[in-house]
This record gives structure tokens, C-alpha cells and sequence, in this order.
């Protein structure tokens, strides 16, 4: 929680121009702060101000995170989720040490008008309601060009990049495309661990790749300008992605499969694959993601392996970090949605026990600052620290957002 502080925030908290319990569904919220007692990487006084600096002097940019409040009971999750409300953490971004942020928003869990998710009036309702939220308040601000995210920078706000996992909602309808950038989205997946028209997801015994009707899709992001994603398709999806798109690509949340085999993770001819393209790998942080046989108690240190990992095959200049966290007991929630996943055969034939939460890497108040503090720590050196905490991503988005 100790970062530089120096945001715009000026107390507001989500909805709070309405009455909870008469507009909305009254749902006691997780706290911002405290929840577990997560831990912060131990430095000097002296590694400390140059964290401080670090994170003052470059654009710290998230590639994937869910900043977002959840229910103190899950049980009410879905009524949560129902109503299309997701209360954004404002008082915690103010103290995250973000400059900008790709946010994932409901995706998948979107169940406004459908118990499945994925579906299009779903996905436009979530990002108008959030929007409508953000409009407002005066620190998070649309970041939908480059000079959006250096004027928030400078202004002491934060830039929300709109990211959309995947893009199963426009179904075969590429034009879609063009509605979702309008309305603000300038990332999207190709596909969320289920296959879809475009492509093959991760999660799927087979990937048939790329469809020809994701190849126009692909073609289409180009065009539009908005960057794309393949952090949840399958191995060959995601390198015939990377290969028919004009522009580099990232892989916003993902880590590395020689450390931890499960399908979730992607291979290191993948990372190659992306870096010799001019894309950017961001590291993941979720439970039950980046473990690691030295570390298969999820922490800090698993997924900085997971970090160093990436960035000895794909290179520095080709990693960032895409924490994937959110405000709340994010183990419970894959326990309900994704059960799947504790599964010997999910890891590897390896029977493992979850940690309750990332110790270090808990939510999004305490990643970068922790993960600044672990860069300091281990002897990186400024350049590398400013590359990986976000200049990394500008590089890949000033091609990427070109028309």
C-alpha cells in the first residue's frame, strides 16, 4: 500500500450516485484493504525510494486485471453479477501505483440476460453500466489512444484500456467489431478457453486454428487499430494468430508451460513465436495459474519464475505483466466456476493443495509496487524495470493502435 499516492482520487466509490438497496441490489462488498495479510517484499530504505521512483518516472501499465469489489458471501455472486454493477475499487487503484490498466471487465460472467455468458447484449450492457460509472468521477479515464495514457499520466489518473477476453460475442459478424470499438474496447482475445468462429480455445482436447472467418477478424482488428490477444486460445490458434496479424500481439495473462504443465499455460515456442513478431507476454498472478515444482505454493516468487522464465526465451523487451487479480476471494470463485481446474489431470497428474491466495500478489494494490520492490531486490537494472513495468506495452501498442 505504499506506493507514490499521487492520483486524483477524491473518495469516490462506485454507484454512489445511487441508492444501494432501492437502485441496486444492497450486497455487502469485500474491503478494499486487508482482507488477508498478504505480504510486501522486504527492501532497504534506500530500494525502497528507488521503487518509488521507478514507478514515478515510467508508465506503469497493467496488461490484464479485474479491479473490481466482490461479494463478501460468493453464494451472492450471481445475483451480483445480474444486476451488471461491478464496483470498481477507485480508493485501491488510487494506491496501486497504476498508470493504466487492461480491464477484463464481467467477460465471460457477464449474466445480465444469460446464465452462459459470452453473449452480445451481455457484454455491451457491462461496458456501458462501467462507463456510466466512471463518468462519474474524475481519476480513471478512457484510455483509447496513446495520448490518452500520457495525459493521465501526467494528470495524476489512471487510463482504463476496455479489454475484452474474447471476441465470442460478435459471433460471425465482424462488423461487431467496429461497434466494440466505438463503444471503447481496444483489446481483444480471440477466443476464452471454449472454441468459437474464430478459432480454437485452450481448454479444448483439439484446435482446429485459426477459422478463415478469424483470419477476417484478425484482419479487421488491424484495421480498426485495437490490439489483440490469445492468452486463452489453443497452442495453435494462438501461433496462427500471431502469424496472420499485421501488428504485434499480446499474450496479456498467461505463464510458462516448462514450469507448470497445464494447457492454461503456453508453450516457449509461443513466446518465441510472439517475440520474433514484436509482441508482448504478460505474466499472470490468479490462484492456481503460475505455480511451479520449486514453488507449488503460489506466490511472488513462483511467478517471478514464471517472469524470468519468459523473459530468458522471448527476451526483456518482450515481457510485462498481466496480474489478472481482483478484490476478493478469487480461490472461492474458480472453485465455483472453474472447478475443472484442481483436477490431477489439469496439473499435470500432480494432486496439489491451493494456496488461499498469492502472498505478495494478492490484489491489484499490492502487484507492481511488490513486483517493482522484487525487480530492485534482484539487481535489474532501471532500463529493464521501466521496460517490464510498462514501456514494454507502449512499444507494442503504438503499432498495434495505428490505422
Amino acid at each position: 500500500m505504499n506506493t507514490t499516492g499521487r492520483k486524483t482520487y477524491d473518495g469516490y466509490r462506485a454507484y454512489q450516485y445511487l441508492e444501494a438497496g432501492t437502485d441496486f441490489p444492497a450486497i455487502p462488498l469485500v474491503p478494499t484493504f486487508g482482507r488477508v495479510p498478504s505480504r510486501t517484499v522486504e527492501v532497504s530504505a534506500a530500494q525502497e525510494a528507488r521503487v518509488q521512483r521507478l514507478l514515478d518516472e515510467h508508465t506503469v501499465i497493467s496488461l490484464h486485471d479485474h479491479p473490481r469489489l466482490s461479494p463478501v458471501d460468493l453464494t451472492r455472486e450471481r445475483d451480483y453479477r445480474r444486476n451488471g454493477r461491478d464496483h470498481t475499487s477507485y480508493e485501491g487503484l488510487a494506491v496501486s501505483g497504476l498508470d493504466a490498466l487492461f480491464d477484463g471487465m464481467m467477460d465471460g460472467s457477464a449474466f445480465i440476460t444469460s446464465s452462459a455468458g459470452w453473449k452480445w447484449d451481455d457484454i455491451v450492457y457491462d461496458l456501458g453500466m462501467r462507463l456510466c460509472d466512471m463518468a462519474h468521477q474524475r481519476m480513471l479515464v478512457r484510455g483509447e489512444t496513446l495520448d490518452d495514457l500520457r495525459r493521465a499520466k501526467a494528470n495524476g489518473q489512471i487510463a482504463f484500456i476496455a479489454h475484452l477476453e474474447a471476441a465470442t460475442p460478435i459471433e460471425n459478424e465482424v462488423d461487431r467489431l467496429d461497434v466494440l470499438y466505438g463503444m471503447g474496447i481496444r483489446c481483444c482475445g480471440v477466443t476464452y478457453s471454449m472454441s468459437n468462429t474464430l478459432g480454437g480455445g485452450g481448454r479444448e482436447r483439439g484446435d482446429g486454428g485459426l477459422t478463415d472467418f478469424g483470419r477476417r477478424a484478425v484482419k479487421r482488428m488491424n484495421q480498426l487499430g485495437m490490439a489483440i490477444d490469445v492468452s486463452h486460445a489453443g497452442d495453435r490458434t494462438a501461433r496462427e494468430t500471431i502469424e496472420a496479424s499485421r501488428a504485434p500481439i499480446f499474450i496479456t495473462h498467461v505463464g510458462a508451460r516448462a514450469l507448470w504443465d497445464t494447457t492454461r499455460m503456453k508453450p516457449d515456442d509461443v513466446f518465441r513465436l510472439c517475440a520474433e513478431r514484436g509482441g508482448v507476454i504478460g505474466i499472470e498472478a490468479a490462484p492456481m495459474t503460475t505455480m511451479t515444482a520449486r514453488h507449488p505454493a503460489q506466490n511472488i516468487e513462483a511467478v517471478m519464475e514464471h517472469f524470468e522464465h519468459v523473459a530468458s526465451v522471448a527476451g526483456i523487451d518482450h515481457v510485462a505483466f498481466g496480474p489478472d487479480t481482483n478484490f476478493g476471494d478469487h480461490l472461492g470463485h474458480l472453485k465455483m466456476d472453474r472447478p475443472h481446474i484442481f483436477r490431477p489431470e489439469a496439473n499435470g497428474g500432480r494432486t496439489i493443495t491451493p494456496v488461499d491466495y498469492v502472498d505478495g500478489l494478492e490484489n491489484p494494490v499490492e502487484c507492481f509496487p511488490n513486483i517493482a520492490r522484487w525487480l530492485v531486490k534482484h539487481s535489474y537494472s532501471d532500463t529493464d524495470i521501466g521496460k517490464v513495468l510498462g514501456g514494454n506495452v507502449l512499444r507494442v501498442l503504438e503499432q498495434a493502435w495505428s490505422r
